[in-house]
């Protein structure tokens, strides 16, 4: 038989143990930190974030001062600007009412108006044209109500020679076309020109108020970098037992003296403008509408007389319009114009008087200067070149205050940034010394 060989016994091992994979993390190990976290573990990383936040600081401080200096500096600019182009409109509207004012005086006389008076009434008209077309280019924000304001004057214009032309030739309809023309003055022209004053007086404002605002950036910034860097020199202080890192002390003393000096710097500029603000802007404005409301009251003086009896419309607007003249001259210390239209007035009155007692020719004698004494046109001419020398004098002191405030800043717009970077190197400089002491 044959003899059947027996299997050999089997051996038994343990399954093989699956590698664990170098990323998976056994159970009550500690993470592993990245390379930035480990950058800023112990007392060296706190001093990287230290001089991370207070070099940033600086640069953000700089800019701040910067932005400040930016904002005042261009708010002086633009409230000079738009209180020129304020005095720009208001001499538009000077222009006008006081070639309205020739315009009806000039009628009085009938026939050929006297050649001085004619002469001023084309310079006015044309002094107007001019100054929208500067107006016009000044501020383009004025640009389509100044074009409206244009056309008016073509059909003022108009409406004036037919007026002259008939007049000359002792036509009634005369009288009836320079009333249109005073309508289309009042009626069309002026709300113009009072919606400009009131746009540019707001813009003008606005501009006067974002002066003091520059300080804000630059005070703020500043108290704000300080902080950090006090809190940085006590840490270190607390952490090295060294009272006082130079360096980084010496970048907190550049970030308070910017601060100290662009303070002070803006705060008298601010303070200047709003010297200029309460001063000579509002004695240009007061002197602008005083001479307005006299030209508007001349005027109805001679409508009132041109209607023969039938004026009370306009001897009203007369008493409101020399209303308007008082109230703007008592905002001034000017004693000698307020005599001056005082005088005026009381020729006027004196006008009236004659009209009231049916003497009209006498009336129009002393109101277009025929009489050889004392009359409305003497009187009220000697206030016009009074008033206008003033308006002249108190506008450029506007200019030249808003000018003197921008040219008294210094130079902190453009060195801000170069000074935020150098106190962010001096703590760059003053935290390295502390770090080699830990390589």
């Amino acid at each position: 038989m044959t003899q059947t060989q027996s299997a050999p016994p089997a051996t038994w091992s343990p399954p093989a143990q699956q590698p664990v994979p170098p990323t998976a993390q056994q159970p009550g190990s500690t993470p592993a930190r990245g390379p930035v976290a480990r950058w800023f573990e112990g007392t060296p990383g706190r001093m990287r974030a230290f001089l991370i936040l207070t070099a940033v600081m600086s640069v953000v401080f700089g800019l701040s001062a910067a932005q400040g200096f930016r904002q005042a500096d261009g708010a002086l600019t633009r409230a000079e600007a738009n209180a020129a182009q304020l005095v720009r409109i208001q001499a538009i509207h000077t222009n006008l009412v006081s070639a309205n004012a020739d315009a009806t005086n000039a009628f009085l006389v009938g026939g050929l108006e006297p050649p001085d008076q004619r002469r001023h009434f084309v310079d006015s008209l044309a002094g107007a044209a001019r100054l929208i077309a500067e107006a016009a280019t000044a501020q383009p924000a004025d640009t389509a109500a100044l074009g409206a304001l244009n056309q008016t004057l073509i059909t003022y214009d108009g409406l004036i020679e037919q007026a002259r032309a008939n007049n000359r030739q002792g036509l009634p309809i005369g009288s009836q076309y320079l009333r249109d023309a005073n309508a289309v003055l009042q009626n069309d022209s002026l709300p113009l020109v009072k919606a400009l004053v009131q746009a540019n007086e707001e813009r003008v404002d606005t501009e006067f108020d974002g002066i003091g605002q520059g300080n804000l950036w630059v005070v703020i910034a500043g108290l704000l970098t300080l902080v950090v860097f006090f809190v940085t020199l006590r840490w270190l202080a607390r952490r090295t037992h060294r009272y006082v890192n130079v360096p980084i002390a010496a970048g907190a003393v550049l970030v308070l003296l910017t601060m100290v000096v662009g303070g002070v710097a803006l705060s008298s500029a601010s303070s200047k403008a709003d010297e200029t603000r309460s001063g000579a802007y509002d004695r240009t404005l007061a002197l602008s509408r005083a001479r307005i409301a006299a030209y508007d009251a001349k005027s109805n003086e001679s409508l009132t007389l041109i209607a023969r009896g039938s004026g009370d419309a306009f001897d009203k607007a007369y008493n409101a319009s020399a209303a308007a003249v008082v109230e703007q001259l008592g905002k001034l210390n000017e004693a000698g114009l307020r005599s001056q239209w005082n005088a005026y007035d009381q020729m006027h009155k004196e006008v009236r008087s004659q009209d009231t007692k049916g003497d009209w020719d006498e009336a129009v004698a002393l109101a277009v200067g025929r009489t050889n004494g004392a009359n409305s046109v003497a009187a009220f001419t000697a206030f016009d070149t009074s008033s206008g020398d003033r308006l002249q004098a108190t506008s450029g002191e506007v200019s030249t205050s808003l000018t003197d405030a921008r040219d008294g800043l210094p130079p902190i717009g453009w060195l801000g940034l170069p000074i935020g970077i150098a106190a962010a190197l001096l703590v760059a400089w003053g935290m390295s010394q502390r770090l080699e002491e830990y390589r």
